[in-house]
Parts: C-alpha cells; sequence; structure tokens
C-alpha cells in the first residue's frame, strides 16, 4: 500500500497518483454522461439551456448521443479497472463493516452537538455505505442496462415492449440513485470538518494534524 506518514511534510499519503486519475476520470465520464444523458430526453430546448451561451449544441440529438457514447466508453474501463485492480490487490478499505450504520448516525448526532465523534479509519462509515449501496449498485445497474438499450438499437435485434420500458425504468431509477448519490458526496464538502480530505484527492496527501485527530484508528495503523 502507499499510504504512509510523511513526518518531515507532517502530511500522510492517502491516494497513489492512479487512484486519483481513477476517480477524476470516473467523475468527469459521469458528469458528461448525465449531461448528454438528460440531453436525449429532450429536455434542453424545452428549459431554455440551448439559449444559453456556448451551448447551442446541446440541443442537437447526435451530438449528445455520441457524446453519451464515448464518456460511457471512458466510464465502463475505469470500472472495470477499478473492480479489477483493487479486487486483485485485496482493498477492501471502502467495504461495509459491521456498525457502520450506527457509525454513521453518531456521525450526524455529533454533527448537531447530540453526540459524540466515533474515531474514523481511512473512510468513514457514510463513505463505505455509499460507495456499496448507492454508488456501487447504481453504477453496475446503469452498465448492464445501458449495455442492453444499446444492443436493442443493432440492426436484427427486437426486444419486447415490456422488455424496452423495464430497461428504461431501471435504467432512470439508477440514474437519479446515481444523481443523489453524486449530491450526497459533494454535500459532505459543505462540512468544514471534511474539507481536508479534498486536498486527498487533488495530490494525494492530508494534513498529518487532521489524520491525528479525525481519523485516529487509520493512524495507529499507519504507525
Amino acid at each position: 500500500m502507499v499510504e504512509k506518514i510523511l513526518y518531515h511534510e507532517k502530511k500522510v499519503v492517502r491516494h497513489h497518483w492512479g487512484t486519483i486519475i481513477e476517480h477524476w476520470l470516473f467523475a468527469v465520464s459521469g458528469f458528461v454522461l448525465l449531461f448528454s444523458g438528460f440531453g436525449q430526453l429532450p429536455m434542453y430546448k424545452r428549459y431554455g439551456i440551448t439559449a444559453l451561451p456556448g451551448l447551442e449544441w446541446s440541443g442537437d440529438f447526435i451530438v449528445t448521443l455520441k457524446m453519451h457514447y464515448i464518456a460511457a466508453i471512458v466510464f465502463v474501463a475505469i470500472v472495470v479497472y477499478h473492480l479489477v485492480y483493487h479486487g486483485l490487490l485485496g482493498h477492501r478499505g471502502m467495504m461495509p463493516k459491521k456498525g457502520d450504520l450506527k457509525g454513521f448516525v453518531v456521525s450526524i448526532l455529533a454533527i448537531f452537538k447530540l453526540a459524540k465523534e466515533p474515531k474514523f479509519d481511512k473512510y468513514m462509515p457514510e463513505q463505505r455505505l455509499s460507495y456499496v449501496y448507492f454508488t456501487g449498485i447504481s453504477t453496475l445497474v446503469l452498465i448492464v442496462t445501458g449495455m442492453l438499450k444499446v444492443y436493442k438499437n443493432l440492426p436484427d435485434v427486437t426486444f419486447s415492449p415490456g422488455t424496452v420500458i423495464m430497461l428504461t425504468t431501471l435504467h432512470n431509477v439508477a440514474t437519479f440513485v446515481f444523481v443523489f448519490s453524486l449530491v450526497f458526496h459533494l454535500g459532505a464538502f459543505v462540512l468544514k470538518a471534511n474539507r481536508p480530505l479534498l486536498k486527498g484527492m487533488l495530490h494525494g496527501k492530508v494534513d498529518l494534524h487532521y489524520v491525528e485527530e479525525r481519523h485516529p484508528d487509520w493512524h495507529d495503523k499507519l504507525k
């Protein structure tokens, strides 16, 4: 593992550069998928998005469709890489643990000074729960249903109307769960206590003092 304490810098290496690139490619391709996907409904002309400077093209179905396919290729590639790479190396830090639900509730109460904030490992309970039950499941459903929708569009391939409706519904529901997960993820940084973690996804390091104070379980393991 690349994680280690850099005492001379008073920093802790939280992420390897490969993980940082993986994270941002997933984020950017996911955003492009959402933007291009909503553009195919269509809704951008209806709500005046195409009237905004530089966004006239967003109402073109063919353009947004090509964007959606290109972003999907990157998105799927990153997910496959993530599963294979981290799976082979046995990385389990983001997998939910016993007591995570309780830890999440206590963390929420701690925000309102109704409980003492628990000791955190590298990842907080809400991060592990969201990783699997929101982002993870919705991502897999999006990929499977998306591939089937693409396959349906091939020549000589016919799905029953019921199957098409089911695929579309699952894809749409997974999309909104993915959006919820994204909002939850970004919303966490509204809290000042979480903002130092942003540095970890920009250059891979976080302040040693922050780790000692808020992630003592992880700090103990690193020592």
